[in-house]
């Protein structure tokens, strides 16, 4: 099939006046649904397990894959801070994906479909306690046949539950695809850099002492400005220090916080462990910034998929994005539909993205679904 995915999302006090909106407004009942993907606000997370149960019950959908969020995202819509929830019906067949959570996600070997084959993929959701998250991300993605999984760290004051056919805590959670399904992915960063990459001569720890053999607060206060650059307060949010990934055909980076600076002995603190030898260069994250770099990714994507029917799409957004960085009335999510078209969207601003086999921050992780 080649027509676009059920999907609905809704705002209400009561998570069952919600569900039962979200569900009036998309016809899915004549759909030959197989896997869903589930997205609620964390005012409803204490009857996340009730609200599996009646979606199950009433859809007769029983795998649902998804995460609790302080924001949700659908189609032209931006939830933050609201009692919303958003679902998306898909009919991938259940010989193509497996949903896997706990100690099947960080298990030894390839990961497999319940056939044996390899998995080629995965979109997961993460568990914000996790202090061996990032290690379990890379561990999860080595064991995908690409090599890659996307998806976002659950964002809430609470616990921050995910969805894996049930309500759990703890580690990675999620879907694995076999290399059948068509599913395109990218990343926006949303940065600019302000000056050239500088190669790392002394370091410890997260604290960078030397680049270019200069000490390293001379050249950010080069680059930036001394005013800005000794108020670690002012720039924080707006200046940052990147770090290139080895490798990366994309020209892509680890964006971090500038932490501090020790103007006596010429050090800045960022917010990520550096390596001598290694490469970092800094930049900046304004609205303009954000709006360039997502129109990159979503003209990059839609020039890959210019021959494809697109049925779905799974939109995970930092917190720290949406109206902070694209304006009011849903900006972000308005910027998708204006270059894809208004295909089927769901997702949440998570408290950090999963792109590749990284946690990253500040960023946007889409994912389409292709016929």
């Amino acid at each position: 099939m080649n027509i676009p995915f059920p999907y609905g999302h809704a705002a209400a006090e009561q998570w069952s006046d919600a569900l039962q909106q979200a569900l009036d407004s998309c016809d899915w009942r004549s759909f030959p649904s197989t896997l869903g993907f589930l997205y609620v606000n964390e005012a409803y997370e204490a009857a996340l397990p009730e609200i599996l149960a009646a979606l199950q019950q009433s859809t007769g959908v029983q795998d649902w894959v998804g995460s609790v969020g302080i924001g949700v995202a659908a189609t032209n819509h931006e939830y933050l801070d609201v009692p919303a929830l958003a679902l998306l019906f898909t009919d991938i067949p259940k010989t193509e994906y497996r949903l896997f959570a706990g100690m099947d996600a960080y298990g030894s070997g390839e990961l497999q479909l319940d056939d044996g084959r390899p998995a080629a993929l995965a979109i997961v959701h993460g568990d914000a306690h996790s202090q061996d998250l990032p290690e379990q991300v890379r561990h999860l993605a080595a064991r995908c046949s690409t090599g890659f999984v996307m998806g976002g760290v659950t964002s809430s004051r609470q616990q921050g539950a995910q969805i894996a056919g049930r309500a759990l805590h703890g580690g990675l959670s999620g879907v694995a695809f076999s290399d059948d399904v068509a599913i395109r992915t990218g990343l926006s960063q949303g940065v600019t850099p302000i000056g050239p990459v500088h190669r790392i001569q002394e370091a410890e720890r997260n604290i960078v002492a030397t680049l270019d053999r200069r000490p390293a607060l001379e050249v950010l206060y080069e680059e930036v400005g001394e005013v800005l650059a000794r108020d670690i307060r002012r720039a924080a949010g707006f200046i940052f220090a990147a770090l290139p990934l080895p490798g990366s055909d994309r020209g892509d980076y680890l964006v971090r916080n500038l932490v501090g600076v020790d103007e006596q002995h010429g050090l800045v603190a960022i917010g990520e462990y550096v390596e001598t030898g290694g490469e970092l260069l800094f930049c900046k994250r304004d609205g303009d910034s954000a709006v360039a770099d997502l129109q990159r990714m979503l003209t990059d994507l839609r020039r890959l998929t210019a021959e494809r029917v697109l049925r779905g799409a799974i939109y995970v957004s930092c917190l720290g994005r949406g109206e902070n960085l694209f304006g009011a009335n849903s900006a972000e999510l308005q910027q998708i539909s204006a270059v894809l078209g208004e295909v089927p969207l769901v997702g949440f601003f998570a408290n950090g993205e999963i792109y590749h086999d990284r946690i990253y921050g500040y960023t946007g992780v889409l994912t389409l679904f292709l016929a």
